[in-house]
């Protein structure tokens, strides 16, 4: 009996041990946060259950770090540089403890106020707000961005981001002070834009279209105005590559009263001369947005008011209802959304925090939960996960 019961113990041993072994690793979220006035990434781990974060380490880059991108394998990140000399700099990112391992640095085309990868990891796809010009950059085999564009095209006035569609075939470009929305095609093999037909979408007079987002089924485009803070909605034939505007729908709070805003020199620029007083008239300032990964709830952001607006998404016609403005960090020039769409992370550009928000997955309505000292003028968010 005394045999048989040691036995069975080592056999339960051997399980327990098998057990752990087999065991799958836990998920990792990690969250990177450009902080322009420290010249540095701050590198932090998500909660995924509390959305708390916890702050890894800071990586170096250098003065006015601002736009960055992951790339689709999520092996590395990308920032700019937007002070002179003008950089990019590449990032290993570790999936285990998501530090960030500093690869490279090279000259960029220009001031590069938004940078996207495209869908193959190929490209790094750039538009520089102060030079009115878009650029395509090829990464090499290590993962480098190389220093010699693929190409470097002319814009209207003030290109203010860059994506391209789920597919690849297409790239927009909203150029804030033309008031269009560039139409391009996009030829993955060589990294190579040429206009679509016809090549852009005019917006209303003084809109200044900012920022653009896709619907996860691919079948609708949305595009904030910076200026009139309208949130423009356009359908999108995924074959063509051409857009529609079916709606448009005010992204700032109700009871804000704030006159439109003006197109601004930009960051980078010559600086404004001594006694102007742009910044002393509050006006509409909106900026970033995002579409959970269900494609059920958008967001923006409005800086003026430090505000998140949120809408509720009808998935057959790509129309929005407004939900509510939130209250966030002050002046929130970026945010994003975790790849689950559980949280929003809001970054303060005058608050040198980033705040943390319930999504509630059934209303859309935003909860403060948190927030987290982060570094002197957070401004663009990465989040990473590792299942």
């Amino acid at each position: 009996m005394q045999v048989l019961k040691k036995a069975v113990c080592a056999l339960l041993v051997q399980c327990l041990f098998a057990a752990f072994y087999i065991m799958p690793a836990a998920a990792k979220t990690f969250v990177y946060i450009s902080c322009a006035d420290d010249g540095e990434i701050a590198a932090l781990e998500m909660n995924l259950e509390t959305g708390d974060l916890t702050m890894i380490g800071k990586a170096k880059a250098g003065n006015v770090v601002m736009p960055m991108a992951v790339s689709p394998d999520r092996r590395y990140l990308y920032a700019a540089i937007r002070s002179v000399p003008r950089l990019f700099m590449s990032y290993g990112i570790d999936s285990t403890k998501g530090e960030l391992t500093h690869l490279s640095t090279v000259p960029s085309p220009d001031n590069m106020v938004y940078i996207a990868m495209d869908k193959t990891g190929r490209f790094l796809l750039g538009a520089s707000y102060t030079g009115d010009k878009i650029s395509v950059n090829p990464i090499g085999e290590r993962g480098f961005v190389q220093a010699e564009p693929v190409q470097v095209m002319n814009t209207g006035s003030h290109p203010h981001s860059i994506l391209p569609d789920p597919s690849n075939r297409f790239v927009y470009v909203p150029v804030l002070g033309a008031d269009q929305i560039m139409q391009l095609k996009f030829d993955e093999k060589r990294g190579v834009l040429t206009p679509n037909k016809p090549a852009l979408v005019k917006t209303t007079a003084g809109a200044g279209p900012k920022t653009i987002a896709f619907s996860p089924n691919n079948r609708f485009v949305y595009v904030q105005d910076q200026l009139d803070g309208m949130l423009r909605v356009y359908a999108f034939d995924n074959q063509t590559g051409l857009l529609s505007e079916i709606q448009s729908i005010s992204s700032v709070p109700r009871n804000a009263n704030l006159p439109p805003g003006k197109v601004a020199a930009g960051i980078g620029a010559t600086p404004s001369p001594p006694g102007a007083t742009e910044a002393d008239k509050p006006s509409i300032h909106a900026s970033d947005i995002h579409i959970t990964p269900d494609g059920k709830f958008l967001y923006t952001s409005e800086e003026t008011t430090s505000t998140l607006a949120a809408f509720a998404v009808d998935s057959l016609t790509g129309t929005l209802r407004y939900i509510n403005n939130y209250v966030t960090e002050m002046q929130p020039r970026g945010f994003n959304i975790d790849p689950r769409g559980n949280f929003l992370l809001a970054a303060g550009q005058k608050s040198a925090h980033c705040m943390v928000h319930k999504i509630n997955r059934d209303t859309g309505e935003l909860q403060p939960l948190k927030r987290f000292l982060v570094g002197k003028n957070p401004n663009w968010i990465e989040i990473v996960d590792f299942p």
